[in-house]
C-alpha cells in the first residue's frame, strides 16, 4: 500500500509499504477514506519531537472496516468508522476514569508515571513517534487499529467524511479546552491560536453558552476564517502587552474568564525570541502560554491544548499563585466526548468542514505538509484522500 512516512527533519515521502495485518484479537484493519494533517504532525515534521526510524504519520483518519480480530464483536467488514486519536485499551485504571491518553497498556515500552522528556511517557497515539507507542498512523491507504472494540465509532450513512473527520482529534481537543474550564454559560473565552484546534475551541465555547469569544493570531487570514466559521472576534498579535491590553479592555478590565492556549511550543517567533531560546537551552517558546496567564482574570482558567515537549526557564509560578489561576492541559480525552460531539454534528448544531482549505490526494501529502508549515496559499487545514 501507499503510506506517508517521516524519514528525517522535513523529509516526508509517500512510500510503498506492507499492508497492515491483524496482530491481536482486538485489532481491526481500516481502509482509510479520509485523513488529515494536524498541527501536531508538524512537530515531528520539524524535528522538534524526534523520530529516528521511518514511520507512517497521521492520527486523524476514518474509513471502512476491512477485517476484524476474533475479539471484536461490535464491528464488521463494511462498517464506516471514525477513529479517536489516542490508542486506549478501555479497561485500565485511567481508561476507566475517561483518561484514554494515559492508558497503561497501549505504550508498554515507554509508559510510566514520571512524564519525562524521553522516558515514562503517556499512552499511545497513532503515528506519533516511538515514544508514544510506535504505531503507524492513518496517512495511508490502510491502517491497523488496536483495541478496535473500544475506539472506533460507527458513522451514520447520511453524514459525509468531511462532516465527521475532525471528530478524530481537533473537535474533541477544542471541546476539551472548554470542558476543562467548566464553561456553563455567560463566560468570556479568549483563544490563542486561530488554527484548526483554536477554531474548534471557539465553536465549542458557543456550544457551551459563552457570551463572547475572542481569538488571537499572527495571521489575518486565519482570523478572517475564525470570524466566518466560528463568529469569533479577532485580535491580530503584535506583541504580548498589546494583546493582553486588548483582552482586558474587552472584558471590563478583568481579563477573560477562560484563556485557551491552542498554539504550543512552536509559535511564530522573532529573532530575539529564538536567541533567548538558544541561550536558555530551550526548545521553542512558552510566549503564548505566558500571554494566556496575563490575559486571564484572577481566579480564571487556562486550558493548554498546544503541545509542550520540554521545560522552560523563568516560568511565572508567582503569577500563577498570586492570580489563583486554574490550569489544565494534555492530550484530549477524545473517547470521552466523541459520542456527544457526533450527535451535535448529526443534529446540525455545529459544522466542522468549513475550516478545510486544501483537499489533496495522498500522493501530494509532502506538498500539503509544506504549505501547512509555511502557511502558504492561506492554508488552514489539509485533508488527504488515499487512492485518489
Amino acid at each position: 500500500m501507499k503510506a506517508l512516512r517521516i524519514h528525517g527533519m522535513r523529509d516526508v515521502r509517500v512510500d510503498t509499504v506492507d499492508d497492515p495485518t491483524i496482530q491481536d484479537e482486538r485489532d481491526a484493519i481500516i481502509r482509510v477514506t479520509s485523513t488529515a494533517i494536524c498541527g501536531s504532525d508538524l512537530h515531528i515534521y520539524n524535528g522538534s519531537i524526534p523520530q529516528p526510524r521511518p514511520m507512517t504519520l497521521g492520527h486523524e483518519f476514518m474509513g471502512i472496516v476491512e477485517e476484524v480480530g476474533k475479539g471484536v464483536s461490535n464491528l464488521k467488514r463494511g462498517d464506516r468508522v471514525v477513529v479517536p486519536f489516542p490508542i486506549a485499551c478501555g479497561h485500565c485504571l485511567f481508561c476507566n476514569h475517561e483518561l484514554p491518553g494515559h492508558c497503561e497498556n497501549s505504550n508498554p515500552e515507554h509508559y510510566g508515571p514520571e512524564g519525562g522528556l524521553l522516558t515514562e511517557k503517556g499512552g499511545a497515539l497513532f503515528g506519533y513517534t516511538d515514544l508514544y507507542g510506535g504505531y503507524d498512523g492513518g496517512q495511508a491507504e490502510y491502517a491497523r487499529v488496536p483495541y478496535a472494540d473500544f475506539g472506533p465509532r460507527k458513522v451514520p450513512d447520511n453524514l459525509t467524511d468531511e462532516q465527521v473527520l475532525f471528530l478524530t482529534d481537533i473537535f474533541p481537543t477544542g471541546y476539551s479546552g472548554i470542558d476543562w474550564a467548566n464553561v456553563k454559560g455567560g463566560e468570556i473565552v479568549a483563544i490563542f491560536g486561530s488554527g484548526p484546534v483554536g477554531i474548534m475551541a471557539a465553536k465549542s465555547a458557543w456550544l457551551r453558552g459563552a457570551s463572547r469569544v475572542i481569538i488571537v493570531d499572527t495571521q489575518q487570514y486565519r482570523l478572517d476564517l475564525a470570524k466566518k466559521a466560528a463568529n469569533a472576534e479577532g485580535i491580530l498579535w503584535e506583541d504580548h502587552q498589546q494583546v493582553v491590553d486588548a483582552i482586558r479592555s474587552m472584558s471590563g478590565g478583568y481579563g477573560a474568564h477562560v484563556c485557551v492556549e491552542a498554539v504550543g511550543f512552536e509559535p511564530d517567533r522573532s529573532l530575539l525570541d529564538r536567541a533567548k531560546a538558544v541561550v536558555n537551552l530551550e526548545k521553542g517558546s512558552d510566549k503564548v502560554l505566558l500571554a494566556c496567564m496575563s490575559a486571564v482574570r484572577r481566579g480564571g482558567f487556562v486550558s493548554v491544548l498546544g503541545v509542550y515537549s520540554s521545560p522552560f526557564d523563568n516560568f511565572p509560578i508567582h503569577q500563577f499563585f498570586d492570580k489563583g489561576i486554574i490550569m489544565q492541559g494534555g492530550q484530549a480525552p477524545a473517547h470521552k466526548h466523541i459520542d456527544k460531539l457526533l450527535q451535535h454534528v448529526a443534529n446540525g448544531d455545529v459544522r466542522l468542514d468549513d475550516i478545510i482549505s486544501h483537499r489533496l490526494p495522498l500522493s501530494q501529502a509532502p506538498h500539503g505538509y509544506d504549505i501547512f508549515r509555511h502557511k502558504k496559499d492561506n492554508c488552514t487545514k489539509v485533508v488527504l484522500t488515499p487512492g485518489a
